[in-house]
């Protein structure tokens, strides 16, 4: 076979045929050098202590940290290049450190193999994006904070089935969503407890015969302590994983949220109204407003799913140690922290702009025969009926008031009596929407009193 024709079969993409694609699948070089900070770090906690235990002298290690440090600033200044055919950015960095310092940069590799050196890289930037989830958390809590706070005796229905089932306040809607996110910002911190374990010094699976500090390193690297297994130290990527899960667990919660800002600020809701910052217009209807943040943010939230369904995907088939696999380990972390901390902060500047249809939550609030529980509780309390008693003389009031095109407090005590002769004009005292809010004082409910105990604590706790 002439070789025009093999070219012709690997196609004009690999024009010079197998030795193209093996270094196009084989580089990563493309998307990891955004380990770069990480890498150099590591690289001169490494060298710091070659010298130290006196395995590599200290005029060389000097030379590798400043020359380290140089290779930064090029990178961070966009003049250092690439190259694929180095593979990774742990040989771009060792290509170019050699020509800033020429044979001491040899040494800087003793006594630790790739695979330690990626497991540390990755395990030092993911712990950055849980740094950097946890600051978008507190932001947007915050701002849920001051929602809360100046709402928490506004009132609006609360629904289930997407029905209106019973008068809520919008503070007590708004501290619901703070829980929700004070569970992501606990779940961020633990994972970023249980991965702050330092892999350096594992080398390739088994550890090295050269006299190593690894608490050294891992202490230069603000870990706790080093990883106690060599072949678990390179071979896992569990703290990625279980990145990944607390972002689905966060994202999960940002798209119900913003499910909800799309569905409040339509022309048929108008529970609120999204800032301009956060909306756009139609093209061609000059009346729209589209909650487009909330959109996005609700379809980002799949990228972040799959990034956590496709690396439990990579992993789940690898015998320990290290696996060429496992290259594949970064593309869908970094998108997926990026798409966490963009959704964080757009959703953050959503709450903090939006505002809330006072009058069109209180109409709502009333609507739907909300405050059928409080009748059904007052019967209970008042007149000693059982619950299930109760309830059914509710309906049959409800059932009037439907046939009457009225709403509960609208009866009068006449046609109350009607059905159950035991009512009596208290039963008007829980009826409205106010007083239902108001009387939902058990700890965690919906009274503006315990909504302002929550908003205190949670800025107490926030600071």
């Amino acid at each position: 076979m002439s070789d025009k024709t093999s070219n012709q079969m690997w196609g004009g993409r690999f024009a010079a045929g197998p030795d193209a694609i093996m270094e196009a699948i084989n580089a990563s070089i493309g998307f990891d050098k955004r380990l770069a900070a990480q890498d150099i770090a590591g690289s001169r906690a490494h060298a710091a202590m070659l010298a130290a235990t006196g395995i590599v002298d200290t005029s060389d290690a000097e030379a590798i940290r400043e020359g380290l440090l140089t290779v930064l600033s090029e990178i961070e200044a966009g003049d250092f290049t690439f190259s694929t055919a180095l593979e990774d950015i742990h040989m771009n960095v060792e290509a170019r450190l050699k020509e800033i310092i020429g044979e001491p940069a040899g040494r800087l590799h003793t006594a630790r193999s790739r695979n330690d050196q990626v497991a540390t890289d990755f395990r030092l930037w993911v712990r950055d994006q849980c740094d950097a989830a946890e600051g978008g958390i507190l932001a947007l809590m915050k701002a849920l904070l001051g929602q809360a706070e100046a709402g928490a005796d506004w009132v609006m229905p609360g629904f289930t089935h997407l029905q209106t089932a019973q008068p809520v306040t919008w503070g007590h809607h708004m501290m619901a969503y703070v829980e929700m996110f004070a569970r992501d910002l606990s779940r961020m911190r633990d994972a970023r407890k249980r991965m702050n374990e330092s892999p350096l010094g594992a080398a390739a699976l088994a550890g090295t015969g050269f006299p190593i500090d690894r608490q050294m390193t891992a202490e230069a690297l603000g870990f706790d302590r080093p990883m106690a297994n060599s072949l678990d130290a390179v071979s896992d990527r569990d703290f990625a994983l279980e990145f990944l899960a607390a972002a689905s667990i966060c994202a999960m919660h940002l798209s119900r949220f913003a499910e909800e800002l799309v569905i409040w600020s339509s022309a048929q809701f108008r529970f609120v109204t999204l800032s301009d910052r956060f909306s756009t217009g139609s093209s061609i209807m000059p009346q729209k407003k589209n909650p487009d943040a909330a959109e996005l943010i609700r379809a980002k939230i799949g990228r972040i799913f799959g990034a956590n369904v496709a690396l439990l995907m990579v992993m789940k088939g690898l015998p320990l140690a290290y696996s060429k696999d496992m290259q594949e380990d970064k593309e869908q972390v970094f998108d997926a922290a990026d798409n966490l901390v963009l959704a964080l902060a757009a959703m953050e500047g959503m709450v903090k702009d939006m505002t809330a249809n006072v009058a069109n939550l209180e109409a709502a609030a009333a609507s739907g025969f909300s405050t059928a529980t409080d009748l059904a509780d007052w019967l209970v309390r008042e007149t000693g009926l059982p619950f299930r008693d109760a309830h059914h003389v509710t309906g049959a009031l409800v059932a009037m008031a439907e046939k009457k095109g009225c709403d509960l407090s609208d009866l009068s005590l006449e046609e109350m009596k009607s059905v159950n002769d035991t009512i009596t004009e208290g039963i008007f005292d829980v009826l409205g929407v106010h007083n239902s809010v108001a009387s939902r004082m058990s700890y965690g409910g919906t009274a503006p009193a315990r909504v302002r105990e929550q908003v205190a604590r949670w800025k107490e706790t926030l600071g």
